[in-house]
């Protein structure tokens, strides 16, 4: 005869991770993604302090970089457009395709977070039907 199956007293391994570390993701997460209710434009409007965070870090780097994404503009035209490429020199990757493998790793990263973010704030999309 088979043995009924014992109860597990013993959470799994990330039940335990996830109680352990909760508290402190919890306090993280406040601390970030805090929110200003701004009921002066409409009730329930908010703004995330996050956003502000990256808008005032946006105008420093700007400044502190005088403005280098603009001044650069042109030249990085003219790299993607392939003015500097010499098919002597050394290498196997163009500079356009250098940037391309940059910019789709950035892009790929972002959107697989934001759905890991997404997922974690509302839960998994549900049909209805």
């Amino acid at each position: 005869m088979a043995a009924a199956p014992d109860t597990v007293l013993a959470a799994t391994f990330d039940e335990q991770v996830d109680s352990f570390f909760a508290p402190v993701s919890e306090v993280i997460v406040s601390i970030v993604f805090f929110a200003v209710p701004l009921d002066f434009i409409d009730e329930g409007v908010e703004l995330p302090l996050i956003v502000v965070w990256l808008v005032i870090a946006g105008f420093f780097f700007t400044i502190y970089l005088r403005g280098f994404q603009f001044r650069a503009f042109t030249h990085a035209i003219q790299l993607i457009r392939g003015r500097y490429d010499n098919p002597k020199d050394a290498g196997e990757v163009t500079h356009f395709q250098a940037l391309a493998t940059a910019v789709s790793g950035t892009v790929g990263l972002g959107n697989i977070a934001g759905v890991a973010v997404a997922i974690s704030w509302a839960g998994p999309a549900r049909r209805s039907g």
